[in-house]
């Protein structure tokens, strides 16, 4: 078998400051495989961007630490690489698309600008190539009068026009894994389709893994190969896209399915989990999902459990099953 591009085992990444102690990822165990579209959902506050940011080691600080695990990609442990290590491998082989680009992009320096620095940065190149090699990215991803496009600011573009080019400014040195934070949430739906078709492509033409995190059940079932279900720090299901929509056990993953709207339905209320997520700095005993679950039995708070294998490849952390 294939062996994975990323390897993640028992992530933890606290936020540590003013006598509380914040588990935004406690426990994470995670693999991607080349060519791979992996999907992370769940409600906010579930640990599913911080992963990710773990993974960049762009961890917000002073508090934000990687306390415990391994991150393993293409061999190498990211976490016993020194800054200057991993300023190679940012953008290069690992490339992230940011959720809101107006904020992601410089708005003082002009596209053309900031894509060619990526460039510059991590190939041997002149200018004159780099420039040329941003135009041919921004035309693969759609951009039209990308020359022209070169020299405007991040303002002077729509929504959709910036979101291209944050994944023509990912994408520009073929990175091995693409990690997308919500790339579709603030696009109309004719924009999203071609988003999400953009990153098949990317994916069919450049073998390259992707890890797209997203609220948005219609675009998993639309483009993922492995689900991963996060709930309070933790993965609480794991299963191959059509066994997962098909099978889901978990009874958080079976709350967030139920809450889909449906044209088949006759109900007039739309079906919402009851509860919020618990405090991350004060997560209960036993099953972190618990008071919120309609399936709780008492043996659920007393400890907490591990996430096992319940049938080939599809994986559940609930003591029901």
């Amino acid at each position: 078998m294939t062996e994975p591009l990323l390897s993640i085992r028992n992530l933890k990444t606290y936020f540590i400051g003013r006598g509380k102690e914040v588990r935004a990822v406690d426990g994470v165990d995670l693999d991607v495989y080349p060519g791979q579209i992996v999907c992370i959902v769940g409600e906010s506050g579930c640990g599913k961007s911080m992963t990710p940011l773990s993974i960049m080691r762009l961890v917000p600080g002073p508090w934000g630490k990687i306390v415990d695990g391994q991150i393993v990609f293409d061999g190498k442990d990211l976490l016993k690489l020194t800054e200057e290590q991993m300023t190679d491998i940012r953008g290069n082989e690992i490339a992230m698309i940011f959720q809101e680009p107006m904020t992601a992009l410089n708005p003082v320096l002009t596209v053309g600008d900031q894509i060619t620095e990526v460039l510059l940065r991590h190939r041997d190149m002149t200018k004159r190539q780099a420039v040329e090699q941003a135009v041919e990215i921004l035309q693969f991803v759609g951009v039209p009068r990308a020359r022209e496009i070169m020299r405007e600011y991040p303002h002077q573009l729509s929504g959709g026009m910036r979101q291209r080019v944050m994944i023509a400014m990912a994408m520009v040195c073929r990175p091995k894994l693409l990690i997308a934070d919500e790339p579709t949430t603030a696009l109309d739906m004719t924009i999203q389709a071609q988003v999400l078709e953009l990153m098949r492509q990317l994916r069919d033409n450049f073998h390259t893994s992707i890890i797209m995190i997203t609220h948005d059940l219609g675009v998993v079932a639309e483009m993922a190969d492995q689900v991963v279900v996060m709930y309070a720090g933790q993965i609480v299901e794991s299963a191959r896209a059509d066994d997962m929509f098909d099978n889901p056990i978990h009874p958080y993953t079976q709350a967030l399915f139920a809450s889909i709207p449906s044209l088949d339905e006759t109900k007039e209320v739309l079906y919402s989990i009851p509860g919020m997520v618990p405090d991350a700095a004060n997560y209960p005993t036993g099953c972190r999902f618990a008071d919120r679950c309609e399936k709780v039995q008492s043996s659920c708070m007393e400890s907490e459990q591990s996430l096992r294998e319940v049938k080939r490849g599809h994986w559940v952390r609930c003591g029901l099953v």
